[in-house]
Parts: structure tokens; sequence; C-alpha cells
């Protein structure tokens, strides 16, 4: 049955609740009352979080990946210059994030267990702990008792997004690799909880399947979490589709105004969850959904590894199918210009840290570059 004008009433006042309330604000009916959402949401998220917004960059280690993935860049059949930044390279790239500001760090890799295994893992958090004081991980998987030595070196956070909560177009877009497992990755966020983590980041990749479907599907998975979870903190991100190598096309439609609605349901219905907002979107765009319910932004982003400094360049090569290949040689016009790693993604915001945080500052909030440090945990 379709949502009513006066459902849409209740929801707005309150009157529904869970994901009642949810579906009633996602509703077509709602869509035409987005002056409403938004304010109600800018109203909550002020309450809630302050005119703050945390910024991070996101710094990734590797590109390999086993996995076969129809809409990720670093699909393992793509053929794609590759490569895994060594300790001292990822410590390189760090460096050059907090001399930009950056005090919180999202460690990105390709699933690939002979080039990121939980020692390098460890090594590379170990080494930056000193330096950066909040870390997270958006890395494949793991097993409980795999994700303790992270906590305990010093990583905080945990970010995994099911991708897609339809089960049959799950299957479809992932062919190979152990990705295909939908309820493995679906368990992982109480894995990492029991393991320690402090942040718990989830989401769902928009442009796969009916975009109200899957946000009702990220709602119960929150809920859940929020219930299970509790003791950590929950974000949730609505990442959509981007140009890659491989020149997959979303596959639903996604819209701008779609985004906002989705933004401000959430908000309504979950006051006190994190909601992250990446250089996906255009910078129109972000400066415009500052005020509605985001809390966290990326900056100056980069999502190819060794992207920030050069880092990695010399230990490139090119895989096919999952196997190594020569690298063509440069044309003539190409010598001066140094090769580097594919990246995940094409970025649509290109601003810099400063700039970023300047637009921040002049929408009437306060760029937030820590608001974490272990010693705060530390007992005399």
């Amino acid at each position: 049955m379709a949502t009513t004008s006066s459902q849409v009433d209740m929801a707005l006042a309150g009157s529904l609740r869970g994901l009642d309330r949810l579906t009633a604000l996602l509703s077509p009916a709602a869509s035409k009352r987005l002056e409403e959402l938004g304010q109600l949401s800018q109203a909550i998220t002020q309450q809630r979080f302050g005119k703050v917004i945390r910024l991070f960059a996101p710094l990734y280690l590797s590109n390999e990946c086993i996995n076969n993935c129809a809409y990720c860049g670093f699909s393992r059949d793509n053929p794609i210059l590759r490569v895994t930044l060594e300790e001292k390279e990822v410590q390189q790239e760090a460096q050059a994030l907090a001399d930009q500001g950056f005090r919180h760090i999202l460690l990105v890799a390709g699933e690939h267990p002979k080039f990121v295994s939980n020692g390098y893992l460890e090594a590379c958090i170990r080494r930056l702990a000193p330096l950066v004081p909040s870390l997270s991980l958006e890395v494949g998987p793991m097993e409980q008792a795999d994700y303790q030595p992270l906590v305990r070196a010093g990583a905080e956070g945990l970010v995994v997004y099911q991708e897609t909560y339809d089960t049959d177009v799950y299957q479809a877009m992932h062919t190979a690799g152990p990705k295909k497992d939908f309820d493995w990755r679906l368990d992982t966020p109480e894995r990492a909880y029991g393991a320690g983590f402090r942040r718990l980041g989830i989401g769902a990749l928009f442009g796969l399947a009916d975009w109200r479907v899957e946000a009702i599907s990220l709602a119960a998975h929150t809920d859940y979490l929020l219930r299970k979870c509790w003791k950590s903190q929950i974000t949730v991100s609505f990442p959509r589709l981007r140009p890659c190598a491989g020149a997959f096309e979303p596959m639903t439609a996604f819209d701008d105004r779609s985004l906002v609605q989705l933004i401000a349901a959430f908000r309504i219905c979950f006051p006190d969850v994190g909601q992250v907002l990446s250089t996906r979107e255009p910078a129109s765009l972000r400066d415009g959904l500052i005020p509605l319910g985001i809390t966290t932004m990326s900056a100056g982003s980069h999502t190819e590894p060794g992207g920030y400094t050069g880092a990695g360049q010399s230990n490139l090569h090119q895989t096919t199918k999952g196997r190594i290949q020569a690298l063509e040689p440069l044309a003539d016009s190409d010598q001066l210009k140094p090769r580097q790693a594919t990246g995940q993604f094409d970025i649509a915001d290109h601003r810099s840290p400063a700039e970023m945080a300047e637009v921040i500052r002049s929408s009437g909030y306060e760029p937030v570059w820590k608001d974490w440090d272990a010693a705060i945990l530390k007992h005399e």
C-alpha cells in the first residue's frame, strides 16, 4: 500500500516508530516534502552533534585483490597497475596527510592474503599510531581473533560496506573470491565489535539495487547493531557508484533528491548515528549537505596507493585476471609522466583539505581534525 500524506505527517511528528517511520519518510509522498525533512534533520543534527564536521582522509595501502566485483576498479580481472606500499611508504603517505592537518585516517586495501596479511596491517598500524590518533580500517573481513592484534596495535575503527543487501544482486556482482559469501560479510561488524573496535561503519553502494529497499535493509542492519554493539559508535554511509576501471554502469537510478531524502530520513530515525559523506559526491552537492545531517566528510582524497606522495612507483606491476604481466613500455609522449597505480574509482570533489575546511567554516560549522586520542583510555 502506498504511503499517504497523513502517514508522512505522523512520521514527521514521531507518531510512527522504527522501520515504519523510516519507510514513510523514504516514500514518494515524502519526497514532495524535502524542505520539511531537511529542517527537522538539521535541527536534530545540531542538537545531537553541534555545528561540527569531522574530517578524515583515506590512505590506500594496496589495490591487489582476489575478489571479482563487477563494480570495483580493483576487481581481480581488471587489467590495471597494482602495488602494495611498503611500511615506510605507508608512513610517508600518512605524514603527508598529517602535514595537511588530518588526525583521522582510514586505511584501505583490496583483499589479497599474499599482499595484505594480518602481519602487514599490524605493522602499518604500529608505525602510524604515534603519528595519527585515530586509525580506522577498510579491508577484507577477518575472524574476530585476527582483528584483536590490530586493535591492540592502535586501530580503533572498522568500516565494511555490505555493498548491496539484495542477495540475488549480491551474487550476480561477486563472481569470485571470498567476498561471494554474503553472510560472512554481513556478520563482520559483530566480529569487529567482539575484537574491541570502538567505531563501526556500515553502508550500501547505491546504484546496484532499488534504493528504497537498500535503505530499509541498511536501517534494519543499523538498528540491530545499535542494540547488539551498543558500546561502539555506529556510522552509516550512502556512497553512489562512480566511474572506475571496468566501465561498470549503475543498474538503478539514485539521484541527488533521493540522496537528500535518504540522509534526512536516516537522521530523523537514527538521531545519534554518524553520517559519512565522501568525495564521491560533487563539490556543490557536498556543500549543500553540510547542514542537513552529515557529521563526517573526507577531503583531498586519493583512491590509489601512493596517491599523496607518489610512493610505490618503483614496485608497480600490471595484472590481468589475477596474473602479473610485463609492463608495456611508455610512449615517447609519456616518458616524463610517471606511472601510478590505478585508483578504485574516480572522485568528484578535488578540493584540498584546506579549501574544504574553509567551506565548512563559511557554512557556520567548525571543521574538526581530532576528536579522539588513545590516552583517554589510559589509566594512571
